[in-house]
């Protein structure tokens, strides 16, 4: 079994910064990927950015690019989301996502509240 513990959501304005972090502890062994997804009010949960182990293979969704950077720190089986430039519509519930040979596993999600 995986343990993600998500951390640094929180309420910002328009135009500022976040930088989340997830950790992830238990039976990892080999990570395939990390990533964020997130769910919006009353929308589905999308791919925010998604990360391979080595840091070679990296994804954003159009909605992010050029604002969002992930990076991973395999030595720390932690995962960051630098949040930049947010919008109000940034503003969800943001999970940790890790895939290894056991599956997917999924952190419990932390707010993210773009408004001014």
């Amino acid at each position: 079994q995986v343990q993600l513990v998500e951390s640094g959501g929180g309420l910002v304005q328009p135009g500022g910064s976040l930088r989340l972090s997830c950790t992830a502890s238990g039976n990892i062994f080999i990570i395939y990927t990390m990533g964020w997804y997130r769910r919006a009010p009353g929308k589905q949960r999308e791919l925010v950015a998604s990360v391979s182990s080595g840091g070679g293979n990296i994804n954003y969704a159009d909605s992010v690019k050029g604002r969002f950077t992930i990076s991973i720190d395999n030595a720390k089986n932690t995962v960051y989301l630098q949040m930049n430039s947010l919008k109000p519509e940034d503003t969800a519930v943001y999970y940790c996502n890790l895939n290894n040979y056991l599956g997917a596993s999924w952190g419990q999600g932390t707010q993210v509240i773009v408004s001014s």
